[in-house]
């Protein structure tokens, strides 16, 4: 719940217009107040509440929506969305949208590795390959709302994030370009424990690779540093000066 209030802080700071829908169950974790306060917007809680006088809630909310995040999305939700249906305001918007939707599913452990968790998953894939418009990211595997460790943890904000920057920016003025970024120092070994190397950070080369993946283009990102790679660039890792130039 804390982590689903700080996207939308983040959302907000980035320059989004932001619509929050909370289902019943996710109103006994935290309050529309909270994301009132955090989008200075009216949040949308009941599934037959008009948003305006001549507007349906579900209607307007999906037709001006760019894109469409769940998170987190729950084991239930996802069940729902894999067989089409439309029993809340959330699920009904989900369903009445063009915009792409971002998933970030969050659950117990033994909930995501489910079979029927599972299938409803694959499912949702062929309609992401069919569609174009399902984008997954997460879960993590960590510290679980139960106090046990394992996968079904939520991708923190900052990741949901990235993921929504690359799937605004698929369409931008790089569309349909390759761009190939070399970044960080090699290292050459001179036996198992010593090597030579430089202080290459990086971090130019990383942003090159998020300045032209939120404009649309497809990055391959060759890489001798372990910082977190911009979500949707392939990452091809290597550490000599030889393995940079093959």
């Amino acid at each position: 719940a804390y982590k689903a209030a700080g996207l939308c802080s983040h959302l907000v700071k980035a320059g989004a217009v932001v619509d929050v829908i909370l289902t019943q169950a996710a109103r006994e974790f935290i309050t529309p107040l909270t994301f009132q306060a955090l989008t200075h917007r009216p949040v949308v809680t009941e599934m037959f509440t008009l948003l305006a006088e001549t507007e349906i809630g579900h209607v307007s909310l999906a037709r001006r929506a760019d894109l469409m995040i769940i998170a987190p999305a729950t084991a239930n939700t996802i069940a729902k969305l894999a067989v089409g249906l439309a029993d809340n305001m959330l699920t009904t918007t989900a369903l009445a949208t063009e915009a792409p939707i971002l998933l970030a599913p969050a659950m117990e452990s033994h909930m995501w590795s489910n079979p029927i968790t599972q299938d409803n998953l694959e499912r949702l894939g062929r309609l992401r390959g069919r569609l174009g418009r399902l984008v997954l990211v997460g879960p993590r595997e960590g510290r679980l709302a139960s106090g046990a460790s394992g996968m079904g943890r939520m991708a923190e904000p900052e990741e949901i994030l990235d993921a929504a920057r690359w799937i605004m920016g698929r369409h931008g003025p790089f569309s349909g370009r390759r761009v190939l970024v070399t970044a960080g120092g090699t290292r050459e070994p001179l036996d198992p424990i010593r090597l030579l190397g430089n202080r290459s950070s990086g971090q130019m080369g990383y942003a090159l690779a998020y300045a032209a993946r939120d404009r649309g283009a497809q990055v391959t990102l060759i890489s001798t540093t372990g910082q977190s790679v911009p979500f949707g660039v392939e990452l091809v890792p290597v550490e000599t000066a030889a393995e940079m130039q093959d």
